[in-house]
């Protein structure tokens, strides 16, 4: 209507200079039109575009990192570079680990690259608590690689620079709350996207590694002609919970990750415990089993986390490793 319009376009006044609020506000058809123009924007005049995005919007603060070393979120971070940042806590038994897990595997897809053109990002949103030394022991049982760094900084530091990238969730109930996307930028051209952390890890590299890039950055592989791609079967709902969820940590087959392997894993454990396992590991964590207490000191006390599954995603992931298991036997 033309109401709403009007509404819109006050809202792109009353919040100019964050672009990622503003699409959030918008109704589906015009957001697409707005996201179109974010995107033509990045390319042509990308120079006007990314002054948009220089240190006069985002905030010079200090943080540091899990090395003990002290930088500025613009000068030392942002300016000039490809960068994927997300937010979370060393004590957060819910989204943070499997979202570590997920962006270890980006990484690892990346190589040497990260760090040196592409660089990763992990504040800490609880900083009472997240000293250097617990993001320093947080980044050794991930196994993370160098250019990502783990940082802090103070609560209200902490706050603008959500704030500043369109992250900020206010929930005075838990100020634990937050996104669970993460946010890729180039800071050059002002491109800006925000994605979640369960996609493929292929593809949230390439995003990272070559679009961000506009590619022009040689990459590792080159990109395939649809004309190759072979069909693929739909996949049912434990094949798809394990991928978006449990293969950030696990394999089938393939040996330890993060996690054990989960081969014949259905033929060691009781169905009833596998079952309360995927569904409330910090439930049991608290509650003590000595078999899910043995379980995270075995793998370097990495935490099961709770991806809030119910019973019904439980059984069909079990069905799926019991499936996959048979197969990696044969």
């Amino acid at each position: 209507s033309d109401h709403q319009c009007q509404m819109e376009r006050w809202w792109l006044c009353r919040h100019k200079g964050n672009p990622l609020q503003m699409m959030s506000l918008m109704r589906p058809t015009n957001r697409v039109l707005f996201a179109f123009g974010l995107v033509a924007a990045s390319v042509a005049p990308a120079v006007a575009w990314a002054s948009a995005w220089d240190g006069d919007y985002f905030p010079d603060v200090k943080l540091t990192a899990h090395t003990g070393e002290e930088v500025r979120f613009f000068s030392d971070l942002l300016e000039d570079r490809v960068v994927a940042i997300n937010f979370m806590f060393t004590s957060c038994a819910a989204v943070c680990p499997t979202e570590t897990a997920r962006l270890r595997q980006v990484q690892r897809l990346l190589q040497h690259r990260v760090g040196k053109d592409v660089f990763m990002y992990s504040i800490s949103i609880d900083p009472a608590r997240d000293s250097v030394e617990a993001l320093a022991e947080y980044a050794k049982k991930f196994d993370v690689g160098p250019g990502w760094k783990f940082l802090r900084a103070s609560q209200e530091d902490v706050d603008l620079i959500q704030s500043k990238l369109g992250m900020l969730v206010e929930n005075e109930d838990d100020p634990l709350d937050h996104s669970t996307s993460f946010i890729i930028g180039n800071q050059s051209t002002g491109r800006w996207t925000k994605r979640s952390p369960f996609e493929h890890p292929s593809i949230l590299a390439r995003l990272i590694g070559d679009d961000m890039h506009n590619f022009t950055v040689e990459t590792h592989a080159p990109l395939q002609s649809y004309s190759v791609v072979q069909p693929r079967d739909q996949l049912d709902q434990g094949e798809y919970i394990y991928r978006t969820r449990c293969n950030a940590c696990h394999t089938i087959g393939q040996g330890d990750e993060l996690g054990p392997d989960l081969a014949g894993i259905t033929k060691l454990r009781p169905a009833a415990w596998l079952e309360r396992w995927i569904m409330e590991p910090d439930v049991m964590l608290e509650e003590g089993d000595e078999l899910a207490l043995a379980v995270k000191a075995k793998y370097g006390e990495v935490t099961m986390p709770n991806l809030g599954l119910t019973e019904v995603d439980a059984k069909a992931v079990i069905d799926y490793i019991a499936q996959m298991s048979g197969a990696s036997e044969t």
